[in-house]
């Protein structure tokens, strides 16, 4: 198959392409339509200099790369943040997926300006392509994380289970290129109450909840202390970090976390659901939360 097989559809250009498909139905074969989630490289650059190449499905770049700097420890708020704008080439022509962020100074960093970069050091020691698959990229060890990142204070958040088991259906008929494609992740963020928020797909599960970081730092929403996160799939070691982070007290996802995950949603203090299928779900941590 060559590229040649490939066009935009009109579903939504920017993320879902259109291709023909040899189908096969037993011993029967035709050609038919069908359509792909879009993959495509996209770099973050900090004072000119590459930092990161995320592989992701375009939209809502510039919450990614909030939501990437965040995750990352790059920067501990949205005030780090002078400007983030998609960047130019020589001639001030816009280049295609590349964003150029500016830090408040702050002191000495790695690369020779006065930038941010002194509070995290470990954060810039790296410059390499970002999978989709990719969550905890650029830590030394789990145990940075842990001993940097404070567990979420007690609270008296309560949710209804009745609440909880409405999560799915709400994601998934939310979920339009998903429909389509049948090959995106989502994070969805929802109250308490279980109003949906604010959605986002991508290829990369961790991706979504970036974006959902990076939307709050964006727009002055964050953190988000009192919501939930619901998340297509499994519940990896990476999702309860980003969770921790956002301060994010409870996590619901389709499918099981793995034991790493479990682990650390009990150190910190969130409130982990899995299996969540049809008024049944499996609460793995902190389980005094749901009532």
């Amino acid at each position: 198959m060559t590229l040649s097989g490939f066009w935009r559809s009109a579903l939504d250009p920017e993320r879902v392409m259109h291709m023909g498909v040899t189908h096969w139905q037993g011993e029967v074969c035709q050609q038919r339509d069908d359509y792909l989630t879009v993959e495509e490289p996209f770099e973050i650059r900090i004072e000119r200099q590459s930092l990161a190449v995320i592989m992701r499905t375009p939209g809502h770049d510039h919450e990614l790369a909030m939501g990437f700097l965040f995750s990352e420890g790059v920067i501990q708020s949205a005030d780090d943040v002078l400007s983030l704008e998609d960047a130019v080439d020589e001639d001030n022509l816009p280049l295609a997926n590349v964003v150029s962020v500016r830090l408040r100074p702050r002191g000495q960093g790695i690369f020779a300006e006065q930038t941010a970069f002194q509070a995290q050091p470990v954060a810039f020691a790296r410059h390499f392509a970002v999978s989709a698959s990719c969550g905890l990229c650029g830590k030394n060890s789990i145990a940075d994380l842990v001993q940097t990142t404070p567990p979420l204070e007690a609270d008296q958040l309560r949710i209804s289970a009745t609440t909880i088991y409405t999560l799915p259906e709400r994601l998934r008929s939310s979920q339009s290129v998903f429909e389509h494609t049948g090959s995106l992740h989502a994070a969805a963020l929802f109250t308490h109450e279980g109003e949906m928020l604010l959605l986002r797909e991508d290829v990369g599960r961790h991706n979504a909840v970036d974006k959902l970081s990076g939307h709050g730092l964006l727009h002055g929403q964050f953190p988000y202390r009192t919501h939930i996160l619901m998340v297509s799939g499994r519940t990896s070691f990476e999702i309860i970090q980003k969770a921790l982070l956002a301060r994010i007290p409870c996590i619901a996802a389709i499918s099981a976390p793995s034991s790493l995950a479990v682990e650390l949603a009990d150190r910190v203090g969130i409130t982990l659901i899995g299996f969540l299928r049809d008024a049944s779900m499996n609460v793995y941590t902190h389980p005094e939360r749901i009532i």
